[in-house]
């Protein structure tokens, strides 16, 4: 079983060389071979990551199932998952089969639609099991291309103007981080992000070209790979090519960015930020936390005036990663837990709530709130669904959300009464947001003409839903597993940390 990570990173690409050379016919019975066999592929990738998880050992805080080769001119291939990493790779592999599944409603090109999203999985899973800085680069970069091909071809009337939004933000906000991985290789004489962890980078503040920078090269690094990862999440005020990537993106896309590629910013921080540069982290510390608070309250805000049901909930997203980034940089095992157990929630929230736009979407072809209205007459099941995720998304207790966003509160509030209370303002936001919706879409008279056919959820939809109504509840109830999980690994991370001079 060794190969396990090498197994789960490559099967989706060998998946979509099966599409690519082997479906090559056109029509109906093309598309249909193309989504079984991007299902098929996504489904057994999962399989494999449940095996991974089985062969984890959550008391052993190093790397585990770790893979080493080199290439050439000192570039190694080195894969490995502790506790950090490895929900976050079960996350990637558990989401994809549900975009398949919910992606019948795609006409055009849709082998090449599936080979994109194989790709990417493939670059996701990447991302979360590599040990060598120069591979978490590559992967972490490549990934934008099919993302870019996703939205810029499948995507709404201005997805060309999105994608390339979205490439560019991205993109250029990783060139800095580029340079400090150069600056790190040169420095430490290695790439492997095991070495470097332990590896002491210098906290010696000096003056460049007149300009005075407290703690030196620790601060530089810091700041590069912050650049990069705060895009990514995306932080305040960085996240303006979420909204239109959100709803310029075909309902997959949508899930794929809300539920896994918006927590590679966080990952990157827990990876890098802080076990590397762990003084920065400090010095750094408040910053973060009026961002983080400035996000949670004004996005929230701004969820209140849109008028598109994506958007709003892209609004949303970005708020809930403000609880992501204030509880990482407490630096404590309740707020960094509540962080990555609200990311890991976040995915299948986020995940249902654009999938429950995509239902109506897919019905009437529109995602203004003005044009629904009493559905819950011709569509009480969905209704109910939408309730119990937007139940979560506020954080109602017994659902995932609110263990999150409570032990990341708990955690900032050691640190930051202050911050704690600002946040906690975000929360009652959200319900405000979170209700107008629902009863906007929901509730009231059945009074539109378009409203009266509609048919409610199908076998098909019912069953994408099914698996993430039974995940949020049950870490809202037993959230012990995750955390057991991941608490040694967070504990080491945080009991370096607490060694700060």
């Amino acid at each position: 079983m060794t190969y396990l990570l090498s197994l789960v990173m490559f099967l989706p690409l060998v998946g979509a060389f099966v599409l690519a050379v082997f479906v090559t016919a056109n029509g109906q019975k093309t598309n249909q071979s193309a989504r079984a066999t991007a299902l098929f592929t996504s489904v057994a990738t999962f399989l494999v990551s449940l095996v991974i998880l089985l062969k984890f050992d959550a008391s052993d805080t190093e790397f585990q199932l770790v893979e080493e080769y080199t290439w050439i001119a000192g570039l190694n291939y080195r894969v490995g998952v502790d506790g950090i990493s490895v929900l976050f790779v079960i996350l990637t592999t558990a989401v994809m089969p549900l975009v398949f599944a919910s992606s019948l409603k795609i006409e055009s090109r849709v082998k090449e639609y599936m080979i994109c999203f194989l790709v990417l999985e493939t670059m996701m899973i990447g991302v979360f099991c590599s040990l060598d800085i120069i591979m978490f680069y590559v992967l972490f970069e490549s990934g934008l291309i099919p993302m870019f091909i996703i939205i810029g071809v499948w995507g709404g009337k201005e997805k060309v103007y999105a994608a390339f939004k979205f490439f560019l933000y991205t993109l250029l906000g990783s060139i800095l981080m580029l340079i400090a991985m150069l600056v790190i290789w040169f420095e430490a004489g290695t790439t492997d992000i095991r070495q470097l962890i332990n590896y002491n980078f210098s906290y010696d503040s000096f003056y460049f070209f007149s300009v005075y920078i407290p703690g030196g090269l620790q601060t530089l690094l810091w700041l590069a790979f912050f650049a990069s990862f705060a895009v990514k999440m995306p932080m305040w005020p960085f996240h303006t090519w979420l909204p239109d990537a959100h709803v310029q993106a075909p309902t997959g896309g949508s899930v794929v960015l809300a539920a896994i590629l918006l927590k590679m910013g966080g990952y990157g921080f827990l990876r890098f930020n802080l076990p590397m540069f762990p003084n920065a982290s400090m010095l750094f510390q408040d910053l973060v936390f009026l961002l983080s608070v400035v996000a949670i309250v004004y996005t929230s805000l701004v969820a209140l005036r849109q008028t598109d049901m994506k958007k709003l909930i892209a609004y949303s997203s970005v708020a809930h990663m403000g609880f992501v980034t204030m509880g990482i940089f407490s630096m404590n095992q309740q707020g960094i837990d509540g962080a990555i157990f609200q990311m890991l929630s976040h995915g299948f929230i986020s995940a249902a709530l654009f999938l429950i736009v995509g239902v109506v979407y897919e019905r009437l072809h529109t995602r203004q709130i003005e044009a629904y209205g009493g559905l819950v007459v011709r569509m009480p099941l969905y209704a109910l669904i939408f309730m119990f995720f937007t139940m979560a998304n506020i954080g109602l207790p017994g659902t995932s959300g609110f263990v999150g966003e409570f032990l990341t509160l708990i955690g900032v509030f050691q640190v930051s009464i202050f911050t704690a209370l600002g946040a906690a303002s975000g929360v009652v936001l959200s319900a405000a947001y979170g209700l107008w919706l629902y009863r906007r879409v929901v509730f009231g008279d059945l009074i539109k003409e378009s409203l009266k056919q509609l048919d409610d959820l199908t076998f098909r939809e019912r069953w994408v839903f099914y698996p993430l109504i039974g995940l949020t509840l049950f870490l809202g109830i037993f959230p012990s597993p995750v955390l057991s999980l991941i608490g040694p690994s967070v504990a080491s991370l945080v009991i370096k940390l607490s060694m700060l001079g």
